[in-house]
């Protein structure tokens, strides 16, 4: 429902209740139902690979996800903690309640409604499940228009502890940047059930080449970057990583990684933060605009 704010500007209205079940219904989606990207890959490198028990692995993930989207059941027993990437819209207006409330909301009622396995703990030492899976990690950015597109992002503990971030010097320059990627990977090995989709964000500050880490991954991974020369390093990179011979689930092959997706950004003349945010071969997301 549109309103007219100060000087008869044009404002479209967003109820909370229809938020909370968009997010309800993405958590379950995402969970159940593994993305046309990753599903391809996982043909394209079966055919590519020289190594039986490599094809034999990819070959039980792909069954593993027909059965989820057949039956309706999560494809991995870790449901991960809930990410959501909400970009609002200026010219919108959320009525009925909190923004935040209404996600959590939304996330509550997917975990439980969905029979999705709640991981969160209340305090990260008192460690007391909150049996909801709530609270959600929630990153909000302000963009023009009158939309709401929500982007739900379950990111299971088994590849996020397998992430990592450094500050590089300015003189380390591209091959800093590749020894860190490629050790980070070389480190988490068989950990995060390869293969793998390598999120990497170049740039910002501390934080916020982390929160470009994440972002990188919500990118479909048969798209590379617009920028050509990060292009080149995404594809540089898959091909060094694949190189390692770590293989689907560790047990060898040329399939470690299934794809690397960069975001960069400004940063300060005295910094290069990098971070590494590894995904494991179940990246999971769904998105709807409202």
């Amino acid at each position: 429902m549109p309103f007219y704010g100060k000087e008869g500007e044009f404002m479209r209205t967003i109820h909370i209740d229809e938020i909370v079940k968009v997010v309800r219904d993405l958590c379950i989606e995402a969970n159940y139902y593994l993305n046309e990207d990753i599903k391809n890959a996982f043909l394209k490198y079966k055919e590519e690979e020289n190594f039986k028990l490599a094809k034999d692995i990819i070959d039980i993930l792909i069954k593993n996800a027909e059965i989820a989207k057949n039956e309706n059941m999560p494809m991995c027993q870790d449901t991960g903690m809930a990410v959501i990437f909400v970009e609002i819209g200026q010219d919108v207006h959320i009525v009925g309640g909190s923004l935040k409330e209404a996600i959590n909301e939304g996330v509550r009622r997917g975990y439980i409604e969905g029979y999705l396995r709640k991981s969160v703990v209340n305090d990260p030492i008192e460690r007391i499940n909150t049996k909801d899976n709530t609270p959600a990690i929630i990153y909000t950015d302000i963009v023009e228009g009158d939309k709401l597109k929500i982007t739900v992002v379950p990111k299971g503990f088994g590849s996020e502890n397998m992430s990592q971030l450094k500050m590089l010097r300015p003189a380390d320059g591209v091959e800093g940047i590749k020894d860190f990627v490629l050790n980070v990977v070389k480190e988490a090995g068989p950990n995060p059930c390869p293969p793998i989709v390598v999120g990497v964000g170049i740039g910002g500050t501390f934080e916020y080449c982390a929160y470009l880490a994440k972002k990188a991954l919500l990118r479909p991974i048969d798209k590379r970057n617009e920028n050509p020369f990060y292009a080149k390093l995404e594809e540089e990179l898959l091909n060094a990583i694949n190189s390692l011979g770590i293989g689907p689930q560790g047990f060898g092959g040329k399939t470690t990684a299934l794809a690397v997706n960069i975001e960069a950004y400004a940063t300060h003349i005295a910094g290069l933060p990098v971070a590494v945010n590894i995904s494991c071969h179940a990246t999971r997301h769904a998105e709807k605009v409202l």
